[in-house]
């Protein structure tokens, strides 16, 4: 095993858009690697190109120490009495959510910290990389506030790809691993079970509640975390702010409107704890409004939520899927497709539903997900919706199995698991 997990494509992304006139904005839930991918790699990086360490300005805004900077004016002071000569200069810049207070949220063009980074960049001598937690303020707001000058770089948890590098062994055991433990880089320098166990609970309890309380203002904690808990319970389920009001109000006696329950899903999302996958029709080229899907952004978090007690694989297996796709650029979308049958010569419609459907650019994949193939009638029953979308684009079965890639008659690529996650190239097979 060696000593420290690799992010190599992450920073060859941060390589890739130095000094380009931009401010790159790095986001992801916290604990991801963020920081470690900025002020440890991309750090050693800049010195070992010869970089001096007085041209790398770096301020870690959770910090206790830094408090005072999380009033943009004292930061700004800060950062421009460093600024010496005409030197390039360096900004590091971690959890910037920090200086930026609640109200100002609610008018991008009024945040103040955002007027500072954008006055720093006229000094045309520094390069500024910020990193962040909330995705309402550093995907959305960023594009308004800082007039174009913002370039997103998305970081999540390790992947099993990483993680494997990192171990190494026999593929299916580190899957078993990932598969209960997840990508979270600190759970893997854990003693044994129970300290990752308890690590994985506490990030709920002492980082992510405490941070959607405190910025959201949560009046309804309680809400919050039982809405969670039944997202965690039921990932790749079909799902919608009504029905976890109903389950709620019935199974919990919590009255609660759809509205709060509405609000909490937007800031469970925005703290990119859960990622919203919308239902497609793939042949009437539309979105439904709703049911839709929710995935946590690592099955390890997931599973401490729930107290390692809910180890659905199917579901897992499909939430790690789900996330490796959105850690390799695509879009992700729950594909429906109609289907027309004919029983006892009478006309029966029938929705029929795709895992998902994959789009980057101009290329468009239809995937479907599932444990086990062996049994012919399922496997007839998962690769159904897939010759009935009635075009071109390229269809792929993942299962879980070690299987060489294959193509059947039908022209469905047929892809193990392990090929899948280890591959980045894989869907091109």
């Amino acid at each position: 095993m060696q000593n420290m997990i690799k992010r190599d494509e992450y920073l060859k992304k941060l390589i890739d858009r130095r000094e380009n006139g931009l401010i790159k904005v790095i986001t992801g839930i916290r604990r991801c690697g963020k920081s470690f991918l900025l002020f440890r790699l991309f750090h050693e990086y800049l010195t070992e190109s010869g970089v001096r360490e007085e041209q790398i300005i770096t301020i870690a805004l959770d910090d206790d120490t830094c408090v005072k900077y999380r009033d943009p004016a004292e930061l700004s002071k800060y950062i421009r009495g460093k600024i010496v000569n005409d030197d390039m200069y360096y900004i590091f810049i971690d959890e910037v959510q920090y200086a930026i207070a609640r109200d100002e949220l609610k008018n991008a063009e009024n945040i103040r910290l955002y007027d500072v980074l954008n006055g720093l960049m006229r000094l045309r001598n520094v390069d500024i990389y910020v990193t962040g937690s909330n995705s309402k303020m550093l995907t959305k707001d960023v594009l308004t506030a800082f007039r174009g000058r913002g370039d997103e770089v998305r970081v999540c948890p390790v992947s099993f790809k990483e993680y494997y590098a990192f171990t190494g062994g026999d593929r299916s055991d580190a899957y078993e691993e990932y598969a209960l433990y997840g990508g979270m880089p600190l759970v893997f320098f854990k003693k044994n079970d129970a300290e990752k166990m308890n690590y994985l609970k506490s990030l709920f309890s002492e980082v992510y509640f405490k941070d959607i309380t405190e910025r959201y203002d949560i009046e309804l904690t309680d809400v919050l975390e039982e809405l969670t808990d039944d997202l965690c319970s039921s990932v790749g389920s079909l799902t919608n702010a009504n029905k976890i009001r109903n389950t709620l109000q019935s199974v919990k006696n919590i009255q609660v409107s759809n509205t709060t329950i509405a609000n909490y899903l937007n800031y469970l999302t925005e703290s990119f704890l859960f990622s919203n996958a919308k239902r497609y029709d793939v042949k009437g080229k539309k979105y439904f409004e709703y049911p839709s899907k929710y995935y946590c952004v690592d099955v390890g978090i997931r599973n401490a939520r729930l107290g390692f007690r809910q180890q659905e694989e199917t579901h897992i297996m499909e939430n790690i899927i789900y996330n490796e796709l959105l850690c390799r650029g695509y879009s992700v979308d729950v594909g429906v497709v109609e289907i027309i049958e004919y029983k006892n010569g009478t006309k029966a419609k029938k929705q029929c539903e795709i895992d998902f459907v994959v789009t980057r650019g101009a290329k468009k994949y239809y995937i479907q997900s599932s444990l086990n193939v062996n049994d012919r009638s399922k496997l007839e029953t998962e690769l159904r919706p897939l010759r009935h979308t009635n075009d071109f684009f390229k269809k792929i079965m993942i299962s879980k199995t070690s299987m060489k890639p294959w193509t059947d008659d039908d022209g469905i690529l047929h892809l193990g698991l392990y090929e899948f996650l280890l591959n980045g190239n894989s869907l091109e097979l």
